[in-house]
């Protein structure tokens, strides 16, 4: 069989040696080598061939707007929410489908080929939710993109918000959102989980909260969540995004949560560069890391995540669409350091993202979608140690990003001309 695109001498993660035959838009064939012709032949040269990278928390309606109206000076979540409710009235179509767009390329060209995009219903015109719905199916040839109807200053808390959330899955939402810890009060917040859970499991959506993020350890609207996923049959569809609440709780009262979340089957996100940089603002010292529970999460068989969650917007002034970077920061703010640690970090933002916002077909196997990322690195630990240049990037069986490998020219007296940051 003649194949549309063969990837000869890669890497896979496992440390396997494989060739990736691929035809149409799905992989048919892995193979040690793989003797076809092919119309196109990619030489990875040993290097670190994945499956691509998945974000399962992004605010897309408010990417790339830094500065506008103005910048974070406390760089509290609070501020940043207050930054965005002014900016929210001024949003037109054109300037939050530009920005999308914009990301959106820098995703793809980053190996990010699945997003989970959490979009404010605050606006009575349920402007960016239209405008996202638009750019959803502009880039579903190469990019998918959920949407999650998310009521960014509480349900409860916003007036028509019940009817709001409706609408917005109405108009193609496709997971319902929330963000209980911002209710009025902590009765409000858990009140609107069970609102939320029953919406979710009416229309048959997943479901994926902002919760619990704050650093008050009696935030405890996981317990709801766990509770609700269990009452209205949404186990595997429930998430928990942030949690840094449990950060600070008290390690007895977290023995007894673990095993529950687990039982219900509850998926958590945490977003480590937002998280270590919004959480802590009041402490004076010691300062709090913010991060919630991953590695305590991991070892009771919960599935965690790492999402990117902002770039250059009222909550984080930094950012690229890296995922790559996003784990090097979560594997030191979470000690998760040991080689087996490292390659769970790598996991996390692509298998287990995946498995989060419900990818099917995803992974390189045979039968597979043919969507897949080479990495300047010859396994995960460096692909993270060096955030790893993406190399090629293929969506669906097509070549969507691709760049050279990069070498630095020395001018040293007896070394070489060159040298890159792969070791050994």
């Amino acid at each position: 069989m003649a194949l549309d695109l063969l990837i000869t001498n890669g890497t896979f993660a496992n440390g396997e040696s494989n060739d990736v035959g691929i035809k149409g838009d799905r992989i048919v064939e892995v193979a040690s080598q793989i003797n076809a012709p092919a119309e196109i032949v990619y030489d990875a040269n040993d290097c670190l061939v994945s499956p691509p990278f998945v974000d399962p928390h992004f605010h897309m309606d408010a990417t790339l707007s830094l500065g506008n109206p103005r910048s974070n000076v406390s760089g509290t979540l609070l501020e940043g929410i207050s930054l965005w409710g002014e900016l929210r009235q001024k949003l037109t179509p054109e300037a939050v489908k530009e920005r999308a767009l914009k990301y959106c390329d820098w995703a793809v060209a980053q190996g990010i080929l699945a997003i989970r995009t959490h979009v404010d219903i605050g606006d009575e015109r349920l402007l960016a939710l239209q405008v996202l719905n638009d750019v959803k199916h502009c880039v579903k040839p190469y990019l998918t993109l959920q949407l999650v109807a998310f009521p960014q200053n509480g349900l409860l808390r916003t007036n028509n918000g019940i009817k709001q959330i409706e609408r917005a899955i109405n108009l193609g939402a496709d997971v319902v959102g929330g963000i209980p810890h911002f209710e009025r009060t902590y009765e409000d917040g858990n009140r609107s989980v069970t609102h939320l859970c029953q919406l979710a499991s009416q229309y048959g959506l997943p479901i994926d909260l902002h919760c619990d993020e704050t650093d008050d350890p009696n935030s405890r609207h996981i317990e709801q969540l766990v509770k609700d996923t269990i009452l209205f049959g949404l186990q595997g569809r429930a998430t928990g995004s942030h949690l840094t609440s449990m950060h600070s709780m008290d390690n007895y009262y977290v023995s007894k949560l673990l095993p529950l979340m687990c039982e219900a089957d509850v998926s958590v996100i945490a977003n480590p560069l937002i998280n270590i940089t919004i959480q802590g603002r009041h402490d004076t010292y010691p300062k709090r890391r913010g991060l919630t529970q991953v590695p305590e999460m991991l070892n009771h068989g919960i599935r965690v995540g790492w999402g990117q969650d902002c770039v250059l917007d009222p909550w984080y002034s930094f950012g690229s669409a890296d995922m790559l970077d996003v784990a090097h920061m979560g594997l030191h703010v979470a000690h998760m350091t040991s080689e087996e640690d490292i390659n769970k970090c790598f996991k996390m933002i692509t298998h287990s993202n995946a498995q989060i916002i419900g990818l099917e077909n995803y992974g390189l196997k045979k039968g597979s979608t043919a969507s897949l990322v080479v990495l300047d690195a010859a396994n995960p630990h460096e692909a993270i140690r060096l955030r790893a240049n993406r190399l090629l990037v293929v969506s669906s069986g097509k070549i969507v990003a691709q760049r050279d490998k990069s070498e630095v020219q020395l001018n040293l007296p007896e070394r070489p001309k060159f040298t890159t940051f792969r070791h050994p």
